[in-house]
């Protein structure tokens, strides 16, 4: 069963997590599946946006619990293997030629949280709630990080990669990570508006002004594959460490890890 949808509709792209029961969720399937979409999809000129949303109340919960498990009793090789392919997506979506928009229909977490970093617009309903929730894990938002550092910048960074506290959508605009803010019945309404100024645009010059842009922030290919490769090694580490395991098994029982206030 497939774990995405996908509808074409005047040269746009709607992509949709559909793994609703789990909060759309990531899993190693669902990694290859988005991968090899986003691939096919940035083959096709025709296509002038791609709008990436989650089926029912959430948008994406980060990591699915049952690849969690499977990934806390892997091997550190098996692991940086793993999180390749998450940086893979990550990148994959960061880099195609369209516009991407996020429409955040609700809740996002960890990988969730990167999916919106990678999209060059996002738009959010005012009844989201955020999170970069891995610290609470002992683990790190490695991966995700380059993305979500460009997004709300290293200040807002320290903080949120630290505390792993959960915010709201309102400071999500603040800091970055969404452009717009909008009423959960107004949510079409607004990512409508921003695809018909990308119709009124020319389809040349919306790729051309995403690459400029894009040139300047980001390195070259041979840095982002060390950055990538740095960062599976880094997130391996953790999850194959005495912390990263007390965090994941403590996660795993519900309780609080061993480090924790009790």
């Amino acid at each position: 069963m497939s774990a995405t949808s996908l509808v074409i509709d005047r040269h746009v792209a709607t992509l949709t997590l559909s793994r609703a029961a789990v909060h759309n969720a990531f899993d190693d399937a669902l990694i290859a599946e988005l991968i090899e979409t986003l691939h096919r999809l940035d083959q096709d000129d025709a296509l002038r946006a791609l709008v990436l949303t989650g089926a029912g109340k959430s948008f994406s919960a980060g990591a699915d619990l049952g690849w969690m498990q499977r990934m806390a009793e892997a091997s550190e090789e098996e692991n940086r293997r793993d999180s390749l392919q998450l940086a893979k997506l990550m990148r994959t979506l960061n880099n195609l030629r369209m516009t991407t928009i996020a429409r955040v229909n609700g809740a996002a977490f960890g990988g969730g949280v990167g999916l919106i970093a990678c999209c060059d617009i996002a738009i959010g309903v005012s009844s989201a709630r955020f999170g970069l929730t891995e610290t609470k894990l002992g683990l790190v938002p490695a991966v995700i990080s380059p993305y979500v550092v460009e997004a709300i910048g290293a200040r807002q960074a320290r903080r949120y990669f630290q505390t792993a506290e959960i915010f709201d959508a309102r400071e999500a605009q603040r800091i970055g990570l969404l452009h717009e803010c909008v009423e959960d019945e107004r949510l079409d309404v607004a990512v409508e508006a921003v695809l018909q100024r990308l119709q009124d645009a020319g389809p040349i010059a919306t790729r051309t002004a995403k690459r400029l842009v894009m040139h300047l922030q980001q390195p070259d290919t041979a840095v982002a594959i060390n950055i990538d490769n740095h960062n599976a090694s880094l997130i391996a580490a953790l999850r194959v460490s005495p912390e990263g395991q007390e965090g994941l098994q403590a996660f795993f029982d519900k309780r609080k890890p061993g480090w924790a206030a009790q």
